[in-house]
């Protein structure tokens, strides 16, 4: 089925295409945006099916994008979920070293950090490290206090609801096919049919190689994903 055309498609309803969408919309560039999901909810994959944690910047090279913009996504990462009522948990973390030879490379990781502006930072001896964490082993630790968990199932129930409240459409179950450039519009062949667009934002993660090829670019790299098992451990 043909739907109106929209200014701004995202392909791709994962935490990163969701708070992409939401964030075109509180702009006011545009107030129609169509998020495309291929699975039958967004959120499925990776943005649900990690650790849940909110990364202070630790390890990132001083300076670098990525430090600076940990520093800044936790911060507002942390309001939102406030302001939302979603469950989170700033509750530190430890670093543990078991080794000899990953002593050092601990004492290194307490330099970046604090290079990263991150505050709290502590070396801990065996002893300290198991009054955080009785069943932590290992030769010595480094305790983040401003790292935490976060449920990204909540986050990602959220940024649906304000795309709603604000006129989006997130489209599950309709993956993207295929797409062509018909003068100032984006065809795009979905799994429920045609949809039009001025804007297409590829935000499809482990597979937005793919979706780039469907739009007829040529990426001069290709994403070899890795899959990760979790242990559920009784102690």
């Amino acid at each position: 089925m043909t739907a109106p055309p929209v200014d701004i498609t995202v392909v791709g309803g994962g935490l990163v295409g969701l708070a992409t969408a939401r964030a075109l919309l509180e702009s006011e560039v545009t107030d129609a945006v169509r998020v495309l999901e291929k699975e039958d909810a967004p959120g499925r994959h990776q943005s649900t099916h990690n650790s849940g944690v909110l990364h202070a910047g630790l390890a990132y090279a001083p300076g670098s994008a990525k430090a600076r913009l940990a520093r800044d996504g936790i911060r507002r990462m942390v309001e939102y979920c406030r302001a939302r009522g979603i469950a989170h948990d700033i509750c530190g973390k430890l670093v543990v070293a078991v080794r000899p030879d990953e002593v050092p490379r601990l004492e290194a990781l307490h330099e970046r950090g604090r290079s990263n502006g991150l505050t709290g930072l502590r070396l801990l001896t065996p002893e300290q490290a198991r009054e955080i964490e009785p069943h932590a082993g290992g030769l010595a630790a480094l305790h983040v206090p401003e790292e935490g968990i976060v449920s990204f199932a909540g986050v990602v129930e959220a940024l649906v609801e304000d795309i709603a409240a604000a006129g989006g459409i997130v489209e599950s179950g309709n993956g993207l096919r295929g797409a062509s450039r018909e003068g100032s519009l984006w065809r795009l062949d979905t799994d429920l049919g045609e949809r039009a667009s001025r804007v297409v934002v590829n935000c499809a993660g482990l597979h937005a190689d793919r979706v780039a090829r469907l739009c007829g670019v040529r990426p001069t790299v290709r994403i070899l994903p890795f899959r990760g098992e979790y242990r559920k451990l009784r102690v």
